[in-house]
């Protein structure tokens, strides 16, 4: 008689969770409570830190550290609307935040706060052009520095672009991180589920006001369907007694589902203007009637792009290197992932120190 996993591919492939052993789930099971009080003692975004601004729900974060300041050119972490920020500084050893602070920089982070419903009218002009420049002028003042850098992160990252190309004078240097500008990549499965003859993105915000989190959360898991929802399960139940493995999986788990909406006309714009028209990198976008034209950037130019990444493909973030005016610009691929360019092991040990020495040298001395 022909055993059943020979006969199905499938069930052979599959892992001991679908065929678990007495043996092996008992010891599961018996790694359950320390699984559970590992868990509980997960902190995310631990970095001590002062809140130096408010204005409407956003604060900014200016970070604590024990190492001395080695650079005088202020730091500004810019993240996107969706989800919340502390995924730059997830855990102490998975924290784009310590990575700078342990090598001298002075460190600020924006947080947007949760949109209500009468926050639905914000547009991509409020963000960029009132917030964005209150925070990089506050910042400036609060450090006694003419300019900062800044880091944008995704969307964050297109946020950071449209604001450099209108306040050059303001960013002494400028790093993007999986930041889409250019929407024309048809390998990236958001432009095509975005396309205005499937997504009445006027029908969703007209009818929610905002954008829920149901729909975006939903949409980014089913990019990778497999993994998302069923390979992740599968790694936790294998590595149940892996004290370092849960402590990680469970600070992911908690920012993925920590959750917020964004705001209903900043989303409508950005989906119609970004994803539709593609107007950005065609320079023929407008924020308050001034056309963002990315030739008017000129300073030191960074950008981080993962090879991996299936939210914002790299042919969304590489024209950007041709559209600045920047003499001083480079591209980096790594491998990794949307998420994993910020907290994978590898990027912690490969990536991020040389990021630090690349702005280290373009930056102000103490």
């Amino acid at each position: 008689m022909m055993n059943s996993t020979m006969s199905n591919p499938f069930m052979s492939m599959m892992p001991n969770m679908f065929m678990p052993t007495a043996e092996g789930f008992i010891e599961r099971m018996a790694a359950m409570p320390r699984m559970i009080e590992t868990a509980k003692r997960v902190k995310v975004g631990a970095t001590p830190h002062d809140v130096i601004y408010r204005e409407d729900k956003l604060r900014v974060f200016h970070y604590h550290s024990d190492v001395p300041k080695v650079h005088a050119t202020p730091l500004v972490l810019c993240f996107a609307l969706v989800n919340r920020p502390y995924i730059l500084d997830l855990l102490p050893h998975k924290s784009v935040v310590q990575q700078f602070l342990k090598a001298g920089f002075d460190v600020y982070l924006i947080d947007w706060g949760t949109p209500e419903q009468n926050d639905q009218h914000l547009t991509i002009e409020h963000y960029v052009c009132r917030y964005m420049h209150n925070v990089m002028t506050h910042v400036a003042e609060f450090t006694d520095q003419e300019q900062v850098s800044l880091l944008g992160y995704c969307m964050g990252g297109t946020f950071s672009a449209m604001y450099t190309s209108l306040h050059q004078e303001m960013i002494k240097n400028l790093i993007l991180m999986a930041a889409p500008v250019d929407w024309t990549d048809r390998e990236a499965l958001l432009v095509r589920w975005t396309d205005p003859k499937y997504y009445d993105v006027d029908a969703i915000i007209d009818a929610y006001g905002n954008a829920p989190t149901h729909i975006l959360q939903g949409a980014f898991a089913l990019l990778k369907p497999m993994a998302n929802l069923v390979e992740k399960y599968i790694g936790l139940y294998e590595r149940m007694n892996d004290e370092k493995f849960i402590e990680e999986f469970t600070a992911m788990e908690t920012w993925v589902n920590d959750n917020i909406p964004v705001a209903g006309e900043t989303f409508r714009q950005f989906v119609k203007d970004c994803f539709q028209k593609n107007l950005l990198s065609a320079g023929k976008m407008k924020l308050k009637t001034k056309r963002i034209d990315l030739s008017n950037i000129t300073c030191p130019v960074l950008n981080l792009m993962a090879s991996n990444d299936h939210l914002v493909t790299c042919g969304q973030s590489a024209p950007f290197n041709d559209l600045v005016g920047s003499k001083d610009r480079k591209a980096v691929t790594f491998k990794a992932g949307h998420i994993g360019l910020s907290v994978g092991s590898r990027a912690h040990k490969e990536l991020w120190p040389k990021v630090c020495e690349w702005l280290g040298e373009r930056s102000e001395k103490i």
